[in-house]
């Protein structure tokens, strides 16, 4: 099946089967334009919520698929692809979370996003890396310990000098594959050109950075701001959006290690595969999920 029957395919099952398709900004650039919405894991979360279909076929990594599912539990979320998964998401046990909690009385567990359903249901409240720092500042808590993302706790907690951050030990390999070298190496090949960075990113990336961000932010600060020129310090999957919005503007990455793996399994194929089989659904345990969701509601009460 060539491209362009694999896509004529996709459409017809997508209305034989009112389905809806919504894709991750990381992942290939052919299933970002076949998708009907492209944005980052918690903006798809809550087009699903938005939209009247009853089938999503979620191309993404599998932590978002079931953020999807949690929001919209009455709805059949079906991953296109069952493999593609964020290491990020593993990198904290539940054990980690019950001995903080005893450890410190005064202490509020901030899940970032990025994060299983079953360490979602442990969290007091979930954040994204755009409001985490609107949403801990606003927690009565002294004591956050800050999951799973220890980059972008640091981040955070740099800006909230009056609490006490636990960090924890987990990263995202394509943002810590980020060396200083190669931004200096970019920055000195493009001397005009402004340097847009993920806060998933070591502090040494982002003091370089012009702007620190989440993924849909840097897209709106090169969409907004007048240079002409930026280095991206994130995944490469992003470029397609940024260049779709500013097609006048030049872009250019860090180093060729800017490139997640599980994002990338996603094919046309996989799309059309999850559309015809509908073989990989996320099913969850519903107290595990209602757990999830009160998480999710309290970011929902204190972000703006």
């Amino acid at each position: 099946m060539n491209v362009v029957n694999t896509i004529e395919q996709i459409r017809s099952l997508k209305k034989q089967k009112n389905a809806l398709i919504v894709a991750h900004y990381y992942v290939d650039d052919s299933v970002q334009e076949i998708a009907d919405y492209v944005g980052d894991s918690y903006y798809l979360s809550k087009v699903c919520m938005d939209r009247p279909e009853q089938l999503i076929i979620f191309c993404g990594v599998r932590f978002m698929g079931e953020s999807a599912k949690i929001l919209n539990p009455y709805k059949q979320v079906v991953m296109a692809e069952e493999h593609a998964d964020c290491p990020m998401a593993h990198m904290i046990e539940i054990e980690k979370i019950r001995e903080m909690r005893a450890a410190y009385k005064d202490l509020a567990v901030v899940c970032y996003i990025n994060s299983t359903t079953e360490i979602k249901a442990e969290a007091d409240v979930i954040v994204t890396s755009s409001n985490a720092l609107e949403i801990v500042g606003q927690l009565p808590e002294k004591n956050i310990f800050f999951i799973p993302d220890e980059h972008l706790g640091r981040y955070i907690a740099e800006q909230l000098p009056e609490k006490n951050f636990i960090f924890n030990d987990g990263f995202c390999h394509v943002h810590t594959s980020i060396t200083v070298e190669s931004l200096k190496t970019a920055m000195a090949a493009q001397p005009e050109a402004k340097v847009l960075v993920h806060p998933e990113c070591p502090k040494v990336i982002t003091e370089l950075a012009d702007y620190v961000g989440s993924t849909s932010g840097i897209i709106d600060y090169a969409t907004h701001d007048p240079a002409e020129k930026f280095i991206i310090g994130t995944e490469m999957g992003i470029l397609y959006e940024l260049k779709k919005k500013n097609p006048h503007k030049q872009f250019y990455a860090v180093g060729h290690r800017q490139f997640c793996p599980n994002m990338k399994r996603i094919s046309l194929e996989d799309v059309y595969h999850a559309l015809d089989t509908l073989k990989h659904p996320i099913e969850l345990d519903e107290e595990m999920r209602r757990k999830a969701e009160g998480a999710l509601s309290k970011m929902h009460q204190l972000a703006k």
